[in-house]
């Protein structure tokens, strides 16, 4: 089915270019620039081991049905740990991105009250601010021992508890030993009990990606969310939420949530969460997401062009969450990172990372199997 739209939106495409290979442009306009300069056909280095990279695209977790239970993920986990990546990001707001966006609350207060977690209590414990706690744990971890102690773990899970990286907080306190998980070094009963709520939360960042990094031995999870294009609409909100339902309600949308409620019925089954995650990341389902939300956002016709803002916004983020995918690399070359990303961005990721002369993108769908 997806196929067969696919092949249809590829042939309306191909009978506007014209069967000589042509821009089709109207009488008197110049035709359509196209860069002669391809990154992605530039791949290097000549020597070297290569910065492998495999997107997966997930559900949120938080929004499962009630059927769901943790357990359920364990053959995903397994199949990504056969991968062996060697760093994993995450789509969480660094500590130090917040750290800025509290400095300018005319534009950003909402979005810090649903993304950014409250380092205070874990920076008055150890008396370091947000970038003085990420600068102490870049020198813990410059100098981090082969066989730390759990002390030395609780403390750097303290660290980035005030570095607002709560995440790779959790990666720490998961590979101590369960008799370990206490206070100390850094670390209030209040923390504490944080991190095991944490734990214990419903979202991918904790049961897939912290629970990945403990078992692969790493120390930390990458940030690499961006939210600096947010930005209040103010009299507009209404109008533009309304445009942007509106584009949303069309039969692509429609057989999305079909699809959704038929995978979520089938989790108890063998494989089902499986079917879930290859349904997600299977290479035609980019174009599905495209066309039920972001194509149909650009096309609405609003006087106030809310479609095309709400899609600028998004491409946005995607740009800049992938140049932060890319720093990463650039510090760490040679990596085989996993980017665990809400499923509506892996086909944007995947196509801006491929742009990228030092990334060699892996097959989602294979990795499954």
């Amino acid at each position: 089915m997806m196929g067969h739209l696919l092949s249809r939106t590829l042939g309306a495409t191909l009978a506007l270019v014209g069967l000589s290979g042509g821009v089709a442009v109207a009488a008197g306009a110049a035709p359509e620039y196209r860069p002669a300069f391809r990154p992605e056909q530039l791949k290097g280095p000549p020597t070297g081991t290569p910065n492998d990279v495999l997107v997966l695209g997930t559900t949120h977790l938080s929004g499962m049905d009630d059927n769901f239970r943790p357990a359920m993920l364990a053959p995903l986990l397994d199949r990504l740990a056969r991968w062996k990546p060697t760093a994993i990001t995450v789509e969480a707001l660094s500590g130090l991105q917040c750290d800025s966006l509290r400095r300018y609350p005319v534009r950003y207060a909402s979005t810090v009250e649903d993304y950014c977690r409250d380092p205070g209590p874990a920076g008055r414990a150890i008396g370091l601010d947000v970038p003085a706690a990420n600068a102490e744990a870049e020198k813990l971890l410059a100098a981090w021992p082969a066989a730390p102690t759990p002390a030395q773990r609780r403390r750097l899970a303290a660290v980035f508890l005030a570095a607002g990286e709560s995440a790779s907080a959790l990666v720490q306190w998961l590979r101590l030993p369960e008799a370990e998980r206490r206070a100390g070094d850094g670390l209030t009963a209040d923390l504490a009990a944080s991190l095991n709520q944490l734990k214990d939360r419903r979202n991918e960042n904790s049961l897939i990606a912290a629970v990945l990094a403990a078992r692969l031995e790493h120390e930390r999870l990458w940030s690499v969310d961006d939210h600096s294009a947010d930005g209040p609409l103010g009299a507009d909100q209404v109008a533009a939420e309304a445009a942007v339902m509106r584009a949303w309600d069309n039969p692509a949308t429609k057989a999305r949530l079909d699809e959704d409620k038929r995978l979520q019925a089938g989790l108890s089954q063998p494989d089902g969460i499986l079917k879930m995650y290859r349904s997600m990341n299977d290479p035609q389902t980019p174009m599905q997401v495209y066309r039920s939300d972001f194509g149909a956002a650009l096309a609405e016709p609003s006087p106030g062009g809310y479609g095309r803002r709400y899609v600028g916004s998004w491409e946005t983020r995607n740009l800049r969450m992938v140049a932060n995918i890319r720093d990463v690399l650039a510090h760490h070359p040679g990596s085989r990172l996993l980017a665990i990303v809400g499923a509506s961005h892996k086909g944007y990721f995947d196509a801006y990372l491929n742009q990228m002369h030092d990334v060699r993108l892996a097959d989602a769908s294979l990795v499954l199997r």
